[in-house]
């Protein structure tokens, strides 16, 4: 890891953000305002949110910007254009702005599958990155790992959870890990059995008690398929065996994940849910910049509990281990099934419980291919998807 420290002196960051108009990426921005002399927007994208995507261009005037959504381009250029600031539009613009010679950092904030292609063309760019889209690194961990050891790029996580393990490491990293814990909230329906699952809405899931999240990051918490994606994730980012990575749940989410030492000591990073943190450590590392987020008391939460997550109501979780171990492209598969339930439930169109059957159901039907590579990654993705439509229509 590097070590160079923000000073006045040091030149600005220059960051570009994939996915700025999602809960992630409007937070990143909130950390770059509040540090001007610290950080400058290189690159804002947004899938099809052209107006709020237009709002913060004015704002922080990128270089560039990509709208994916090719219907919503000449309204973003139109509004950009006399601005200075170039335009791009489409999936493969997002994949080729973030080799810009003058960006320093990507910021992978797209949400889902679509973030594996950019970051895998940021990383053969040499640029560092900031994760916080998990899915790059359950789909295609192995590829991504191997190609940032290769090009000598850091990989940074945002993930609250991860971000926790990173900074307990941090000073440790010549010291073998024994196990880490990932904390889990439990989501909305902790303790509820399947009876009361089954009749679950959409607007229940939807409504997280400690976090504010994007519709699909929420609904994965309530079914603790997030979960089980950081754990892949967590194999990846830390190089850790599946055995060696544990999940508690922990409700009130002020202990955000620990690490163990060979010798049996735990470290532990602590704090209010508030995702500015990690973003702002994975954007300022290694410097703990200032910040006027709102500090954590003990007085406040004179109880911290721990539990056992419920693996038997909530299966997402014993499946995602179920991928890890099998390896390949099996986590692929999880992950492709899963965003075809869940964009399925928030249609109303499967239940809250069906959405586990289609992903255990793609696991047991899906080609498995044990040493993929790139394209295969992109075959067992649409293969899946295809898949998981046909169990559920019929």
């Amino acid at each position: 890891m590097g070590t160079t420290t923000l000073t006045n002196s040091t030149p600005k960051r220059r960051i570009a953000i994939l996915g700025s108009t999602g809960s992630i990426g409007t937070q990143a921005l909130e950390v770059i305002r509040a540090h001007p002399d610290k950080f400058e927007v290189e690159v804002l994208t947004a899938h099809r949110n052209a107006d709020l995507l237009i709002h913060q261009s004015m704002e922080f005037q990128p270089n560039a910007v990509v709208i994916v959504d090719e219907s919503q381009y000449q309204r973003v250029s139109d509004a950009l254009y006399p601005q200075g600031i170039k335009v791009y539009t489409g999936i493969q613009a997002l994949a080729s702005v973030v080799e810009m010679e003058s960006i320093e950092i990507v910021l992978t904030a797209t949400v889902g599958y679509a973030g594996l292609l950019p970051t895998m063309h940021a990383i053969k760019a040499g640029k560092q990155i900031a994760l916080a889209n998990k899915e790059t690194l359950v789909v295609a961990g192995a590829l991504i790992t191997q190609l940032a050891r290769e090009k000598g790029v850091n990989i940074y996580p945002i993930d609250s959870e991860h971000s926790a393990i990173f900074q307990c490491l941090a000073g440790e990293f010549h010291n073998p890990i024994e196990k880490i814990i990932l904390t889990a909230s439990g989501g909305p329906f902790r303790g509820k059995n399947k009876p009361f699952l089954e009749k679950v809405t959409k607007e229940q899931a939807l409504k997280h008690p400690n976090w504010d999240m994007g519709a699909k990051v929420t609904i994965d918490s309530a079914t603790l398929m997030n979960k089980g994606l950081e754990v892949i994730e967590a194999r990846w980012l830390f190089g850790l065996h599946p055995e060696q990575i544990e999940v508690v749940v922990h409700p009130q989410s002020i202990v955000h994940s620990l690490v163990q030492f060979q010798d049996g000591s735990l470290k532990a990073q602590l704090g209010l849910p508030d995702m500015r943190l990690p973003i702002q450590y994975a954007l300022g590392y290694p410097e703990r910049l200032q910040a006027a987020f709102p500090r954590f008391s003990f007085m406040d939460y004179p109880a911290l509990t721990f539990e056992q997550p419920d693996t038997q109501t909530f299966r997402n979780l014993t499946l995602a281990y179920e991928a890890l171990y099998k390896a390949g492209n099996m986590p692929c598969i999880l992950n492709a099934a899963n965003e075809i339930a869940v964009s399925e439930f928030l249609r109303d169109n499967i239940g809250f419980l069906d959405m586990s059957d289609v992903v255990e159901a793609c696991m047991h039907k899906v080609s498995y291919i044990q040493h993929p590579d790139y394209q295969d990654y992109v075959d067992t993705d649409k293969e899946t998807r295809i898949k998981a439509l046909e169990i559920i229509n019929n």
